[in-house]
């Protein structure tokens, strides 16, 4: 997982298809590497350090369940 600082209110794009270089979060590389998949758009509640999900097998995306 990715420990990252949230920032309340920001707009994130969670990674899901795990081909981005820019871990978690999306840069575009599904559009060729993986199609079919979109990244998970979400906005933080409140300001937090939060364990995002690398492995792309968590059941309660964007983070980190321990599935790995």
């Amino acid at each position: 997982p990715f420990p990252v600082e949230l920032k309340a209110g920001k707009k994130y794009a969670w990674c899901a298809c795990g081909h981005s270089k820019k871990q978690p979060f999306c840069d575009g590389a599904h559009k060729k590497s993986a199609p079919g998949i979109s990244p998970l758009r979400f906005t933080a509640e409140e300001d937090r350090t939060a364990w995002l999900c690398g492995c792309k097998r968590t059941r309660s995306p964007p983070y980190c369940d321990g599935t790995h």
